[in-house]
């Protein structure tokens, strides 16, 4: 059974990982550990159902259940919101209301909430830069005690010719906050990388990226979120989802 907020009554600090779709969790996984150890409750949610309309995302969901209870997170605490508000994958952007009321609704109902996290604004994916968006507008107009953190997936700042980098932070969107991950929890993070079986296509082509940066830099990086860079474009030059969507 899915909890739809947190306690009211608790005194435990909750944290909030807001994902577009199942797998997007790989970019923040020493987070989402660190969060748990500390003693938080961490919600892990979907804005989306990961798949097209009418298709059925099972699959999807049991991979990332599969990912994120190997990393901690309490099963009841994984919300499929996406799949409940009927939002399919590629349609944050034209439900952005019905998924900021849901939002809005369950931050308000925790007295715990002290933090957020979500994709970075950094053009990857249509559906990361408009749930970074939503979430953007809906918590720091409503809720600003709440600290709101944004996590890369993957960019083509600084590249060509539909180049891309995974996990590396654009300077455009400010000071990061860098932290090393322990050997052990790359190796460890890497393996839960291959439970996306039903993403193979997608994960054939991001992983030799993942790899590359857990061997050579390694560090999980974070950083804060404003108004001011949703009314900018991420970074000069072809985005990576105008790469991707072009005719």
């Amino acid at each position: 059974m899915h909890i739809e907020s947190p306690g009211l009554r608790s005194i435990t600090k909750t944290s909030l990982f807001l994902f577009a779709h199942q797998d997007d969790e790989f970019g923040v996984m020493h987070q989402i550990e660190k969060e748990i150890k500390s003693g938080a409750s961490v919600y892990c949610v979907y804005a989306t159902s990961g798949v097209a309309i009418n298709e059925d995302p099972a699959i999807r969901n049991e991979e990332s259940l599969k990912v994120l209870t190997a990393l901690g997170v309490a099963r009841n605490n994984i919300l499929f919101k996406g799949e409940a508000l009927g939002i399919a994958d590629g349609n944050v952007s034209t439900c952005r209301l019905i998924f900021s009321r849901w939002l809005l609704n369950w931050a308000q109902q925790s007295r715990s909430l002290t933090t957020v996290y979500i994709p970075a604004w950094e053009g990857g994916h249509t559906d990361h830069d408009a749930l970074h968006a939503v979430t953007v507008e809906t918590i720091l107009n409503n809720c600003p005690e709440i600290t709101l953190w944004q996590f890369p997936l993957y960019n083509s700042g600084g590249l060509k010719w539909g180049f891309f980098r995974a996990l590396s932070p654009l300077q455009e969107n400010g000071h990061v906050h860098y932290e090393n991950i322990p050997w052990v929890a790359r190796w460890r993070y890497l393996r839960l990388c291959l439970s996306y079986r039903s993403q193979v296509k997608s994960w054939l082509g991001l992983f030799p990226f993942v790899l590359w940066h857990y061997l050579f830099k390694g560090w999980q990086s974070l950083q804060l979120t404003s108004f001011t860079r949703i009314q900018e474009r991420p970074h000069n030059g072809q985005l990576y989802c105008e790469f991707r969507n072009r005719p």
